[in-house]
């Protein structure tokens, strides 16, 4: 995981997500794919940090309010910026979802199992855009990010990643580093506690359901996936438009 994790001062949750097997052997080039949360609070050190990773290609999910609360601290289309703004459900439920302390916490499970369904179910154009931006790259690094790097993104390299052949138990594997690559107790944790407005402040575990990812949070998407496409590479090809020759294009890119 720390081979994974780019230590650039003010990230949140960014990291290589390249370097993965691919089911026929081969391996998916490493320093070329990224996945982080909002780049609002890199420093000075760590914008030039990231300006060595040689990002060419920065694609925010994002809604535009929270582009506007939280705007990327690096200099305007440097690296050029494709914004594709995702909203997984209302933020009025997710806020309700965070502050309701009458709910259980399996119950908050359920909600972002929902949300996670919704992204795959609502949003299959938005990530085409997210594709067509990557496939329309010459050189150079990819980043994908909304505010945590967690769910639209988690979702996001999912897609990238079966696209590029990588096998399912794998993926799993890279959505779940967020657990580890998060900074929960100094970042997140105080953040969404500062947002909650409550008398009767939410436990560590309450609001865990919402701030990390489980494995049932993907298993989401994929189920909504099957019910529709039978099959992630399916759906790639028929919601996203991802054929085999733009398939084979991306491969030649970003794996070898």
């Amino acid at each position: 995981m720390q081979q994974r994790m780019i230590p650039v001062a003010g990230a949140v949750n960014l990291r290589d997500f390249g370097g993965y097997a691919t089911s026929d052997g081969r391996k998916v080039r490493s320093r070329k794919l990224f996945r982080s949360g909002a780049l609002a609070h890199l420093t000075v050190q760590g914008q030039s940090e990231f300006a060595a990773l040689d990002v060419r290609l920065i694609c925010d999910l994002r809604r535009a309010d929270e582009k506007a609360e939280e705007p990327t601290a690096l200099p305007a289309n440097q690296p050029q910026r494709l914004e594709i703004p995702i909203d997984p459900g209302s933020a009025v439920a997710l806020r309700a979802a965070v502050t309701n302390t009458a709910l259980s916490v399996q119950q908050r499970i359920d909600f972002m199992v929902q949300i996670n369904r919704e992204l795959v179910r609502d949003h299959a154009d938005d990530y085409a855009r997210m594709f067509e931006g990557l496939l329309a790259m010459a050189d150079g690094g990819f980043l994908v990010h909304c505010a945590a790097g967690k769910d639209r993104t988690g979702v996001a390299v999912a897609l990238i990643l079966h696209a590029l052949g990588v096998p399912e138990q794998t993926v799993m594997e890279d959505y779940l580093l967020t657990n580890e690559a998060m900074d929960y107790e100094n970042y997140l944790l105080p953040r969404l506690r500062a947002r909650l407005g409550s008398a009767e402040p939410l436990d560590r575990t309450a609001l865990m359901a919402l701030a990390g990812v489980r494995p049932e949070y993907l298993q989401g998407a994929y189920a909504a996936i099957a019910a529709d496409f039978n099959s992630v590479e399916h759906y790639i090809e028929a919601a996203i438009g991802l054929d085999a020759q733009a398939r084979a294009t991306l491969q030649r890119r970003f794996v070898s």
